[in-house]
């Protein structure tokens, strides 16, 4: 199981997201009780670019697979769902954010939050733009993509 921490700027944590991590059997994901979804999992950086997800797994995938040493200097905030809250929070403790990147699933509920958060963040007079994963989210991005670097290992390895 993990537990995805939001801390404000005084380090108090202010959010929790737990999810289990197996991939077999039944899985969960919660929201701790009292938790303030203006700080959900979330890094705040400097560029004035933030990339939005659904959950926090997601935004790590989406990091591990797409970003080099320079990832820090962008701002990210998993939704833990598809509320507008933690965008909003984010967009409130980053004034110089001004171009949002959406980063949802790609499934019917994603793409149905993405057209809504795009409204949102177009309100605020900001720039949006979405990416869309080829599988159903960025984590299994990464495991498609992983999987597919162990079948060329195998293959050279057959060769050799």
């Amino acid at each position: 199981n993990a537990v995805f921490v939001g801390w404000d700027k005084d380090g108090t944590a202010r959010h929790a997201h737990k999810r289990s991590t197996n991939s077999q059997g039944k899985s969960f994901r919660m929201t701790v009780e009292g938790s303030d979804f203006r700080y959900a999992f979330n890094w705040p950086g400097s560029s004035g670019r933030l990339l939005v997800f659904e959950a926090p797994i997601d935004m790590l995938s989406f990091i591990s697979k797409f970003h080099d040493s320079d990832w820090a200097r962008h701002s990210y905030v998993a939704l833990c769902g598809t509320s507008s809250q933690p965008m909003l929070g984010m967009l409130e403790r980053c004034p110089s954010i001004e171009n949002v990147l959406l980063c949802l699933d790609n499934d019917q509920a994603g793409q149905l939050a993405t057209r809504r958060l795009a409204q949102v963040v177009r309100d605020r007079g900001l720039a949006v733009d979405a990416r869309v994963p080829v599988h159903k989210d960025w984590n299994e991005d990464l495991c498609a993509a992983f999987q597919q670097e162990q079948e060329e290992v195998q293959h050279e390895q057959t060769l050799s």
